[in-house]
Parts: structure tokens; sequence; C-alpha cells
């Protein structure tokens, strides 16, 4: 396994990441045992979760993600093993604290003491803003439309006032944004310094072959201001492994179970860009999985690849890829292929 600082503290993690939110929906609770047992073995120290998971987000499996990763800290005996990421969920669901999903202190409070609950443990590693509360571009919205009444946000300020209370209690280390634009980004950064507040260590944004934005505006705050990238969902939910090609569905998969949730990847310029992609890495004795997930792995702002497998084949593949190394001439390519149909996908 390789490692990397997570943004500027001093803690070493994986740069593959294990996402966890199929964790109580596709995967029963022994199967995410044994991929966790799995994972640590291979080395990946770093797992990801939130309070909405499972995913699909509804009522009823709400938690059930971190309840299982509780479980496993408690049989497996290995919390210290783990460095563990959750977050709080933002505006949008009903069924969590009413649907009150913003960043006051009272909701910031009520977000961790559940999540520490339901984690069994009594701090969590990185903490991170699930999305903005504001009205912006996230979760496949392309452009940014601005309007005057967005309706009430908190200051971010405020926001990191309310965190550093619970750093300073010891329930959380660092805190980190996700779904996050450049100038939330910016922001948070400027603001943490200007008012000697936590500083954001890490972004969780969407990264791939088929949606790399994050190269446009983000990656320059990244590399400049030493806070990488935690990417989700390098395979494009499955598009990018090509099972999903000539409009195959295999059953059981997150578009056969889902598909009305996943729309983001279905755009039809992004048919032709997995073609390419999948031409490319056959002709050099690559699986699509392996090469789009190097890729990811390979880019200069990225902290951590969060991988996600409902099959041990499909976890053993993703972690794998860290012994993959492309050569500049397949990058070349990747890039011209990139250049002829730009981010396909929001």
């Amino acid at each position: 396994m390789k490692f990397k600082k997570l943004g500027n503290t001093n803690l070493d993690v994986s740069l593959i990441c294990l996402g966890t939110m199929n964790m109580g929906e596709q995967n029963t609770q022994e199967e995410s045992f044994e991929q966790m047992d799995y994972s640590l073995e291979k080395g990946v120290n770093f797992f990801d979760t939130a309070e909405v998971y499972s995913v699909p987000p509804k009522e009823e499996t709400q938690g059930k993600t971190e309840e299982i990763i509780g479980n496993w800290f408690v049989e497996r005996k290995n919390r210290k093993k783990v460095i563990l990421a959750t977050k709080i969920v933002g505006p949008g669901p009903s069924w969590i604290r009413d649907g009150g999903g913003n960043y006051s202190e009272k909701n910031i409070s009520e977000a961790i003491e559940g999540s520490l609950k339901r984690l069994r443990t009594d701090y969590i590693d990185l903490y991170q803003l699930h999305w903005p509360e504001r009205k912006t571009n996230f979760f496949g919205k392309r452009d940014y439309s601005h309007s005057v009444e967005e309706g009430n946000w908190n200051k971010f300020e405020d926001v990191l006032k309310a965190l550093k209370k619970f750093i300073d209690q010891g329930k959380i280390r660092y805190v980190g944004v996700s779904n996050e634009t450049p100038w939330g980004f910016s922001k948070f950064l400027e603001i943490s310094e200007k008012l000697n507040l936590p500083r954001i260590v890490s972004v969780q944004n969407p990264y791939n072959l088929l949606n790399r934005a994050y190269d446009i505006g983000m990656s320059e705050i990244s590399c400049r201001e030493k806070v990488g990238l935690l990417a989700y969902s390098p395979l494009a939910i499955g598009y990018l492994t090509g099972k999903y090609m000539n409009n195959n569905k295999p059953k059981n998969s997150r578009i056969d179970l889902f598909g009305n949730f996943w729309t983001r990847y279905k755009e039809e310029n992004a048919k032709k860009a997995v073609d390419d992609y999948y031409k490319l890495a056959k002709d050099n004795g690559l699986s699509l999985t392996q090469m789009a997930l190097a890729f990811v792995n390979s880019r200069e702002f990225m902290t951590s690849n969060i991988i996600g497998a409902t099959t041990m084949e499909q976890l053993k593949e993703n972690i794998d890829s860290v012994n993959v190394k492309l050569d500049e001439k397949i990058i070349e390519k990747i890039n011209l292929i990139h250049a002829n149909n730009p981010n396909p996908t929001p």
C-alpha cells in the first residue's frame, strides 16, 4: 500500500480508502466485515462513511453503515488501526433532524453524538460537511445559477467555530468538506487562517475519467494549499468497469437495482468515452477498472481514492490498482480522449 499525508496533519492515510455506502444495503453485515478485514490486511487504513448511509438514502437504512462499522470495531477490537472519516448531512433528507440539515452548532452536536454512538467510538478522525448549505452546483449539476433568494445558511466562521468546540473536546480531530466548489473551498481556507480556526484538511468530490471537473479550478488550490482530494466515484458508479457497455445491466448491479437514483453518469456522450477508454485499456493489457483507478491514483492533488465494492473480487481488483503504473504514452492517450470529449458527465 502507498500512503499520503492527510492535508497538513501528521496522519498517513492509505492511497486507497474504503468507501462503505453499500454496507447495510447491497452488502450484509457479514459481507461488510469480510471487506473491512481484507482491506485492513492489505494496508488500507482509511475508511469513509456518513450519517446518511446506506445509499440510496432512505429513512429505514439511515445510520446503518455506521452501525455496521461500529459493530466491527467492537468485535475486532481494532479501532486504533483505522483512520475513520464520516460526514454530517446537508439540507435535504426530511427524516434527519426534520430536514433541518444546516450546520448550526446544535445540529453539528446532534450529528456528532449520533455518529459516535453508532460507530461505537469516542472520536472521529476526519469530520466532513457532506454538501454545502448554500445553493450551488453539486451532485451532478454542471452550472452555477445565482439567486439572491437562496435562503439562510450559516457563515463559514460560525461553522468552523462550532467544529472547533468538538475538536477541543477530543470528539473530532480534523475537518473536511465534500461536494464543494472553488469559492467555498477558498473561503473556508481564508477564514480559518484569518480567525485562527480549524483548517480544512481534505475535500471529498467526484473524480474519474468521465468527470475531471476538479482539474479546472479545485486542483490548483489543492496543490498550493496542500489540501488534497478524496476522490469519490472513481469508477463512475461502475460505468468505468465496462459492465454497462452496450446497454448491459447486470443483475443486482447498482443500475439494475437503483437506476433511477444513479442518473449522473447516463449521459449519451459518456458512452463513446467509455468505449474509447475500454479499447485503450485493452490495447495496453489492462482492465478498464485498473486503468481508471490507476489514473485517479496518479494525480498530483490526490490524497486518497475512495473505492466501493459489493463483491470481494471487485474489492481485490480495486485495491490492487495501487500496483498499476500508467506510462506517459497511456496518460497522453487518456488526455487525448478527454480532450475530444471533455467531462461528458457532470
